[in-house]
């Protein structure tokens, strides 16, 4: 069974948990750790011939084009995650559909592909929000890969459908939803799908619940983003207990548990999972 491999292409002081300590017009103050850590990243993948989906901000594709150029000669998938970072249901349709626009226009001029894949930061569509698959249609998407079927404080629809589905709009138009993986547990479902959750879990547990899945023949789908894979980035001062916790909690095994991984398990891009 082949599994779906994907990263969040976004720097350190961008993430959402940061939004109350640094505005989108600060960024620029900050020194970015982006390049290298996906370097890092291709790097670990190069070593085992991986391919992967990589979802990057058009905010960090229009500074760092020549990155964008090499994950695309690299063979790995662009698909975008937006353009400033921006939470699906705090925005208007309207300013939805700009943001999105932008960012494909700058990842097809900067990789010279065509850009089929969206996931919305924060996993930020959610049953409010669904009103976005129509604006992601319109732009030529053919997948989606924002909905995580837990409860969270930020995101999540916890009734979804946990594995790759079709999603049928009113008009008859309709896009394939990729939702990030989890472990049914009686009644709840358990994230296993990466991230902060890859980094909190002992390696056995993402093992086994990724092997129980493909026993199922149900493809897993993991994602990370560059910043999780560098313990020694700056460390952003007075923030909650809560956000350091999540944040930084073992940075520093992250690389080593990729590595397993994709030593274990099969992976592609989403667009070869999904057939697309």
């Amino acid at each position: 069974m082949i599994n779906a491999l994907t990263f969040d292409i976004e720097d350190y002081y961008q993430v959402e948990a940061f939004k109350n300590y640094i505005t989108f017009e600060e960024w620029p103050r900050y020194p970015s750790r982006v390049e290298q850590n996906t370097q890092k990243i291709l790097g670990i993948l190069a070593e085992r011939h991986v391919k992967a989906t990589f979802f990057m901000l058009g905010w960090i594709a229009e500074r760092f084009p020549a990155m964008v150029k090499c994950i695309a000669d690299d063979g790995h998938e662009l698909a975008t995650h937006g353009y400033a970072h921006q939470m699906v249901y705090k925005q208007t349709p309207a300013e939805f559909e700009a943001d999105l626009a932008k960012s494909i226009e700058v990842l097809e001029r900067f990789s010279g592909t065509q850009i089929i894949g969206y996931r919305a930061p924060t996993y930020s569509i959610i049953e409010d929000s669904y009103w976005a698959f129509d604006t992601l249609i319109k732009h030529h998407i053919l997948y989606d890969s924002s909905i995580f079927p837990i409860t969270h404080d930020r995101y999540g629809v916890p009734n979804s459908e946990r594995f790759p589905y079709r999603i049928e709009r009113d008009n008859g138009a309709s896009i394939m939803e990729f939702p990030l993986s989890t472990l049914r547990l009686w009644k709840w479902n358990f994230p296993i799908a990466g991230g902060g959750y890859l980094r909190l879990f002992p390696y056995w547990l993402l093992k086994y619940s990724l092997r129980l899945l493909n026993r199922q023949q149900k493809p897993g789908i993991l994602y990370l983003h560059p910043w999780e894979l560098d313990p020694d980035q700056p460390r952003i001062p007075n923030i909650s207990v809560t956000t350091r916790f999540r944040h930084y909690v073992n940075l520093h095994s992250t690389a080593n548990k990729l590595r397993r991984l994709i030593r274990d398990f099969q992976f592609a891009p989403i667009r070869e999972v999904l057939n697309l």
